[in-house]
């Protein structure tokens, strides 16, 4: 937002707003009180010349300065909007003081150029209203949402989002472009509170409001896009809640609604990502097949984008699809693909989650040596990212894999049962090191203890 002109105000209230604790001004304290005194001897001095209105406006506070022009001036509507607001700023702190929060939000009084905003702009938009202009109504209260957009006054931005949504549908002359954003504002509202269903409705208003229109926002970017953006993301939250429950058939029904709506807009990265959540979801439900050639199309569209990240990711899901499927090959084939991606683009967790997955499937077919091999790849990774937790998970595993090396060598020295297997079985007791496989083949060992 742009800095706004500051209000018109008598010359002692723009002297006392820079005495209110929130001023940026560090004034000792014996300077304090000499100005006090200064003041004070100018209102002795002066005082048959000041109005009772520019005594009272020193000596009030800032916020009851701020209610009491908005009514001398004839802004009833905007000062009860205000008051109400000031009221829940209030009870907020004070119910947030009762659940021992620590409340970083200063009182409002001591904000006073947030006072100046609802001043100007309450009372821009009671104007406006009053001669029926809806379009500046909608304008000066989006402007208050959009200052008030940070993490401690989201309530307040809530609270005009929903102003903005009723004054939108009274705006019929500009082929319902504020209506579009309105629902938009509204989607965002509910989808941050958690309510999808009621997200998804706005969106899906915000959408075909939109379709076939070239209408951008103030930032350049096409409102039908953003619409598709939107309604995506809100689809994509309510089918992984879906298959959470399992309820897979209404999971994949949402996201393919979602794939269509990602080719209708015209978005090549969009309708990858659409496929690569619906493959995931035809693999939840078993339908290895369907979710393969989801999963496909997303590699191909990745691939001409030159998008090495996203075609990582589409080839871990592969792998996963045709380990599901029991075709061991082929997924070691996309997983070897997926650990060169990620390590030619410096993703150290891809590397170590696709050598991890390279490593039980070696694990699983007997191969113990290849899954030592990736599974210390794995914790030499973590390693190098300090990540405890994750180092301590493939610490196990490698572990485990060595374990079962280990102990395919000895099992074979203790078949083999020769004197030469016995005294390298007792030196590794003796010493517990890794212990080198021989290569001599259990056939030829049995053969010796039958000549004995």
């Amino acid at each position: 937002m742009t800095a706004l002109p500051s209000l018109p105000r008598p010359k002692l209230t723009a002297l006392a707003r820079e005495k209110l604790p929130c001023s940026s001004r560090t004034t000792p304290r014996p300077q304090l009180i000499k100005e006090k005194d200064d003041i004070d001897r100018y209102l002795e001095s002066k005082f048959k010349g000041l109005s009772k209105e520019e005594v009272a406006a020193y000596r009030n506070s800032y916020k009851k300065n701020i209610c009491v022009d908005m009514l001398r001036d004839g802004y009833h509507k905007s000062f009860t909007e205000l008051f109400a607001l000031m009221e829940k700023w209030d009870a907020l702190r004070e119910a947030a003081k009762l659940r021992s929060v620590f409340w970083v939000q200063k009182p409002l009084e001591e904000q006073p150029d947030k006072l100046d905003q609802f001043y100007l702009y309450l009372t821009r938009a009671e104007m406006a209203e009053r001669k029926r202009l809806f379009e500046d109504v909608y304008d000066n209260l989006y402007a208050l949402a959009c200052y008030f957009n940070n993490s401690e006054d989201k309530w307040v931005r809530n609270h005009f989002y929903k102003r903005c949504y009723e004054i939108a549908q009274m705006i019929k002359i500009d082929g319902g472009k504020k209506e579009a954003e309105a629902h938009g504002h509204m989607g965002l509202l509910f989808e941050e509170d958690g309510q999808l269903l009621e997200a998804a409705e706005h969106y899906e208003a915000f959408h075909q409001l939109t379709q076939g229109r070239i209408w951008k926002d103030g930032a350049g970017r096409f409102l039908n896009l953003l619409a598709c953006e939107s309604l995506l993301r809100t689809y994509r939250l309510l089918s992984d809640k879906m298959l959470e429950n399992k309820d897979y058939t209404q999971a994949i029904r949402i996201l393919i609604k979602a794939s269509e709506i990602a080719k209708e807009g015209n978005d090549k990265k969009m309708e990858g990502e659409a496929s690569y959540y619906l493959g995931l979801a035809h693999l939840a439900a078993g339908e290895h097949d369907i979710a393969l050639a989801d999963l496909n199309t997303y590699s191909e569209i990745s691939t001409d984008l030159e998008d090495d990240l996203s075609l990582g990711r589409a080839y871990e899901a592969i792998a996963r699809v045709l380990q599901s499927q029991g075709d061991m090959v082929e997924a070691i084939i996309y997983l070897k693909k997926f650990v060169n991606l990620a390590r030619n683009n410096f993703q150290k967790l891809d590397v170590v989650k696709a050598s991890t997955m390279l490593g039980d499937i070696y694990n699983e077919k007997g191969h113990y040596n290849k899954a030592s091999e990736y599974f210390q790849q794995a914790f030499d990774t973590t390693a190098e990212l300090t990540n405890v937790p994750l180092m301590d998970e493939t610490k196990v595993h490698y572990g485990i894999a060595k374990a079962h090396q280990m102990m395919m060598t000895i099992s074979s020295y203790i078949e083999a049962a020769d004197l030469s297997s016995l005294n390298t079985l007792l030196s590794w007791k003796e010493t517990r090191s890794n212990i080198a496989f021989d290569p001599v083949t259990e056939y030829s060992r049995r053969s010796t203890i039958v000549n004995l």
